[in-house]
């Protein structure tokens, strides 16, 4: 249709150039006035023909590209980006191997501690006293006793990567750090500390198979904390592997299992390895312009058996957890838990109680726990905030299956005030005043204050 519009166009051209030549034109000042319109209408459609012919070509190469595309693409593809050439990730982005993109970042802390004991220095050495566990309060010693020490083994890392393979959605992260017994020196000379596995999993659309916090805790609650843990009595806290489902609000597990058990008349803490099997959770997380709530559950099966005096015995656990954060203002806010059950001592309070006791048969018996927190935490000022914290943990014994040894009650009380002087850098300093309390009445406090740095990347 082109070539036929020019060839048109050309032998009016030459038409008009004829009439140019003719010997027999009456005026020749009128013929070459309509002569020099004729061309200009000429000229204007020779540039709208090219117009037209350059935009032919541009479809035909585009349609070209679109037959290569669908001739090579995949027969199953991946959904595709709302981009499809992204530009290279920045550093705080991450980089990109193959389909994933990998991050790499964490923390360095050092912390100071300057602690008096009531009853005297901890039996298990240092490493207890560098974050707190209730269960690790000294009771009855002759003199009290004050130790200060210095450490970085909170120090943190982790890699995450994150892509998409065969039209999944495939995710892992490691992490590490290495608040563990100290390596094989002392702090004579290097203070060594060997790194310890913290989290390990894989992530596939929205499934978790791993190493995780349990399914029956909220991290996000937690309060901010110059402490390793802070809120130690009164929190869920346990990190093991679990195969987790979640979709939406709505996430279930199987995790896990081990029992602790009270010896019968008390004793040295038995870890059962004999469980059959895991342990279930549920959790439902709720989200709202004033804060969130979380509830979760768990049923668990304990299990002890020792060939050698004839005990094989099995019993339930089961436990109920709330929690909250609450929005106060535009800046602060408040943190709540509250948690209850039978034969869950070892997922609530550092394993302050065990799940459950021998009685006189040998029989298993769950030892009931009811534990929580609060935390209030103000913002002073820009890179200026605080930390109001009290937890607390009261258990249901028999004390005729678990004599008066046993642990009873346990509480803390903490107060700090932290700053932030550039982003990712934070200093502060804590003071902490915690008991506790066996079923004698005896009891047992510290009181601490920690001076800590950190930087974050």
């Amino acid at each position: 249709m082109i070539k036929s519009r020019l060839s048109a166009v050309l032998s009016a051209g030459a038409a008009s150039a004829a009439l140019l030549c003719a010997p027999d034109i009456a005026s020749a000042q009128s013929s070459q006035a309509a002569l020099e319109a004729r061309i200009a209408q000429l000229e204007a459609e020779l540039n709208a023909l090219k117009g037209e012919v350059v935009a032919a070509r541009t479809q035909q190469a585009a349609q070209a590209q679109d037959i290569i595309r669908l001739e090579t693409r995949p027969a199953n593809p991946a959904p595709a980006p709302v981009q499809q050439t992204a530009a290279p990730a920045s550093l705080s982005e991450g980089f990109r191997i193959g389909d994933h993109t990998v991050k790499f970042g964490g923390f360095v802390k050092v912390d100071a501690y300057a602690t008096r004991y009531s009853g005297g220095d901890p039996a298990n050495g240092d490493s207890l006293r560098e974050f707190h566990i209730p269960g690790s309060i000294p009771i009855g010693g002759a003199d009290e006793d004050t130790a200060t020490d210095f450490n970085a083994r909170q120090t943190r890392f982790w890699l995450t990567t994150d892509g998409m393979v065969g039209g999944h959605k495939i995710g892992t992260r490691m992490e590490m750090d290495f608040q563990t017994l100290p390596g094989a020196g002392d702090q004579r000379t290097t203070s060594p500390a060997n790194p310890a596995l913290r989290r390990a999993f894989i992530t596939i659309d929205n499934w978790l198979i791993g190493q995780e916090w349990t399914n029956f805790q909220n991290t996000a609650v937690l309060p901010e904390s110059a402490d390793f843990i802070g809120a130690a009595e009164g929190t869920v806290f346990a990190r093991q592997v679990q195969v987790r489902y979640t979709r939406g609000p709505f996430s279930v597990s199987v995790e896990n299992p081990e029992t602790t058990v009270t010896p019968f008349g008390g004793g040295t803490r038995l870890v059962a390895d004999d469980n059959s099997l895991p342990d279930f959770t549920a959790r439902y997380a709720v989200s709202r312009p004033w804060g969130d709530v979380q509830f979760a559950g768990l049923l668990r099966q304990l299990k002890y058996q020792n060939p050698a005096s004839n005990i094989d015995s099995t019993a339930t656990g089961w436990g109920l957890s709330a929690s909250t954060k609450i929005k106060v203002g535009s800046k602060d806010d408040l943190r709540l838990m509250v948690t209850g059950g039978e034969g869950i001592g070892r997922y609530v309070g550092l394993n302050f109680s065990n799940d459950a006791v021998l009685d006189a048969s040998g029989e298993l018996d769950a030892i009931g726990v009811v534990a929580g927190f609060a935390a209030y935490r103000h913002v002073w000022a820009p890179g200026w905030r605080s930390s109001l914290i009290w937890s607390g943990q009261n258990v249901d014994n028999d004390t005729r299956f678990t004599g008066l040894s046993a642990n009873r009650s346990a509480q803390s009380i903490h107060a700090n005030l932290i700053w932030s002087p550039v982003t990712a850098f934070d200093v502060g300093a804590e003071l902490m005043f915690a008991d506790r309390e066996i079923e004698t009445g005896a009891s047992g406090d510290l009181t601490r204050l920690i001076l800590f740095a950190k930087y974050g990347f």
